[in-house]
């Protein structure tokens, strides 16, 4: 039931993938008194909602706001009719209405009972009884006049009802802590070691989470039921292990439900722009919205770092933990993207003590592929990628099939640069070789180089870039340096990619569009899809490309996503604004956007029909003297003049937000965020408070 996840599992590069730091081993629990806590975590309910409705004890709320009545309106309107009430008991109790209610009491009672002669107490009782029923119709009908019963629920039942309610027990059958489907399946013993585990306060959520993704490989068949009872029996809670052997993060930051996949955000503001059904609940992400990918833009400051990526990045490492996703979180050196005991692997581009080196053709090798990547990382913001693919395949091939192995940073710039020495060297070879083709292949390169649109320069000073003292023994091809490759995603890895943005800019960009076009090069082409990969780039500034759009729109099919955040949009080519965010599904606009900014969003978001008040004060005008002279008094006491008040109700179709609102409207430590699930479902425009997390 082991996976380290450290193998080529297309055998596609001679060096298996960088195992995780840390030996396999489960380390010691200390034992506790009692799991109520986790119990009780367990059984709470989460019931359906809509996306990104934060589903963790969730209340539903009506999808339509009701009429309630003014509280000044609503008191006033009780006392009234408790006054009405009283005075009509009053009247009837005191005969000044006659004895007419009380022919009912008379027909039902003997002569000799109000004459004294019969039973006294017998009509005492009867007669208490029957004003009893009199007074009970009269509160009756002042209750639903004063509408006693709104009162009680706006005003006095959230007072009585207690915050922190006992969650009501679950049937036997249906006990999460029991573990009924491993029961049903007929792994009793199992699901009964399980139900220890938790009950004794050794089982935490992420083992929940990650023994709940074995059994679901047991029921798809990668795993014998055999092999899953025989783990859980021997190990409990600390079964079907991570290759880590880690069992939670060092430390979390947010709050997280592993059960759903979901981390919270925030609070969706009870604002009356919000859908009513969404006001005042919790705002959570997880897989089934991040696979349709993330971009969020707004200013430094405004809290892409701390209130989205981290906590997505923390979450992505939780639910690696458990079995269920591969995360790349990139960003520069100190970022903030979270400890390095949170990841598995931390590169770290530029750092001589770095442990881990990027592969910078992606571990495939395959020539053309390779030189695809490549390209795009180096030249894909000018519009060069087609060409310079050419040029670099017909180096990257022969290069391969002389050396086994293609060129590191320092060589291939030689080559690019058009050395006579290396390119001799190779002609040389591969002549012995009798490798006719790669021999046609480096002669159309020299024929090429230096003709007028000939990209070579352009990659020459590009790779330029990474030839720098700086990275002296990065991106390293023989086999001196432990390279990462993003082929390992088909394992649940963790891994941290820093990147040198202090003094290389350009290098880190370029960097950035690499990693990018890695993975969504390498998560197309897995072999099992049932792991949700994610990347998490912090500050994708200069990384948008053609290429990268298309490779975005193809990521949902895949079980992956990605989550990029802009400054400004200013930083993504005016072309490619568009088809970026109609390539992602959930797109946040963060306080102190830029109105030409609010512009791109207030477009994608399109219009809605609204209802729409007019209202028109016409003054009234007194033909009369007595008419006059009220008016002159209502003047004299109001200081208006008389007028009536005309409203005029229409449907009209308005923007969602409009770019000033975007700009101007939104507060601090806000932001207004669009959702699509995988399956389709929509969430509209949602202001949505960063700072509230419940």
């Amino acid at each position: 039931m082991n996976s380290d996840g450290t193998q080529d599992s297309r055998g596609t590069q001679a060096n298996p993938v960088p195992r995780p730091a840390g030996p396999p081993q489960v380390p010691a629990m200390p034992p506790r008194p009692d799991g109520s806590a986790f119990l009780a975590w367990l059984r709470t309910p989460r019931p359906k909602a809509a996306p990104g409705v934060w589903r963790f004890g969730h209340v539903p709320r009506p999808d339509e706001e009701p009429e309630e009545a003014p509280v000044a309106q609503l008191l006033g309107g009780a006392v009234i009719a408790f006054l009405l009430g009283w005075l009509v008991w009053s009247l009837l109790y005191n005969g000044y209405l006659g004895d007419w209610w009380l022919i009912p009491l008379l027909a039902m009672t003997p002569d000799d009972w109000r004459t004294g002669a019969g039973d006294k107490t017998g009509f005492f009782i009867t007669s208490l009884l029957y004003y009893g029923l009199i007074a009970g119709v009269i509160v009756v009908a002042v209750a639903r006049l004063g509408r006693w019963a709104e009162i009680w629920r706006r005003f006095v039942a959230p007072r009585l009802r207690p915050r922190d309610p006992a969650p009501a027990t679950p049937a036997p059958g249906d006990d999460p802590a029991q573990w009924p489907a491993l029961r049903a399946a007929g792994a009793a013993d199992a699901a009964e070691r399980l139900a220890a585990e938790a009950r004794g306060g050794f089982m935490k959520d992420v083992d929940q989470a990650r023994i709940a993704r074995a059994w679901q490989g047991v029921r798809t068949g990668r795993f014998s039921l055999a092999a899953f009872t025989g783990a859980v029996l021997k190990d409990g809670a600390a079964a079907c292990p991570h290759p880590s052997g880690e069992r939670d993060l060092p430390a979390r930051l947010a709050r997280h439900d592993l059960v759903t996949g979901q981390v919270r955000l925030g609070t969706t503001a009870d604002d009356p722009r919000n859908p009513y059904a969404y006001r005042g609940t919790g705002l959570g992400l997880g897989p089934d919205l991040l696979g349709t990918s993330l971009v969020a833009v707004g200013p430094a400051g405004s809290g892409k770092t701390g209130s989205l990526v981290r906590p997505l990045t923390e979450s992505l490492c939780l639910q690696a933990l458990a079995g269920r996703t591969a995360v790349v979180a990139v960003g520069a050196a100190g970022a903030g993207l979270g400890p390095a005991d949170a990841f598995d692997v931390v590169v770290r581009i530029g750092n001589p003590e770095s442990a881990y080196d990027l592969d910078l053709y992606g571990g495939t090798g395959d020539p053309d592929e390779a030189a695809a990547i490549l390209a795009e990382a180096l030249v894909g913001d000018l519009d060069e990628v087609r060409r310079a693919t050419t040029v670099l395949g017909r180096l990257l091939g022969p290069f391969r099939a002389v050396h086994g192995r293609f060129p590191g940073v320092p060589e291939l710039r030689r080559l690019l640069d058009g050395d006579p020495g290396p390119l001799a060297e190779l002609r040389e070879a591969l002549r012995a070789g009798g490798q006719e083709s790669l021999l046609r292949e480096l002669d159309a390169h020299e024929r090429q180089t230096g003709r007028p649109g000939d990209p070579g320069g352009a990659l020459a000073d590009r790779i330029a870039l990474l030839d720098r003292p700086a990275f002296a023994g990065f991106f390293d091809t023989s086999g001196q340096s432990r390279p990462f490759s993003l082929q390992a995603l088909d394992h649940p890895v963790r891994v941290r990619i820093d990147l040198p943005a202090r003094g290389h800019a350009d290098a880190s960009r370029m960097l950035a569009r690499l990693v990018l076009a890695q993975f969504t090069a390498s998560v197309t082409v897995r072999e099992d899809r049932s792991l949700f990969a994610c990347l998490v780039m912090d500050d994708a500034s200069g990384v948008v490309t053609p290429e990268a759009v298309r490779g975005i729109q193809r990521l949902r099919s895949a079980n992956a996503g990605v989550v990029l955040t802009l400054r400004t949009l200013d930083d993504v080519p005016r072309p490619l604004r568009g088809p970026l965010l109609g390539a992602t599904g959930c797109r946040m606009a963060l306080s102190g956007l830029t109105p030409w900014d609010g512009q791109d969003f207030a477009e994608v978001w399109g219009k809605e029909w609204t209802e729409a008040r007019d209202v028109t004060d016409r003054q009234i005008i007194a033909e009369t003297p007595a008419g006059k002279a009220v008016h002159m008094l209502r003047r004299v006491i109001t200081g208006k003049a008389p007028t009536a008040r005309a409203v005029t109700v229409r449907q009209v179709e308005r923007e969602r937000w409009s770019a000033s609102e975007l700009a101007h409207a939104v507060p601090p430590g806000h932001a207004v965020l669009s959702l699509t699930t995988v399956k389709g479902e929509h969430a509209p425009p949602l202001l949505v408070d960063l700072h509230d997390r419940g």
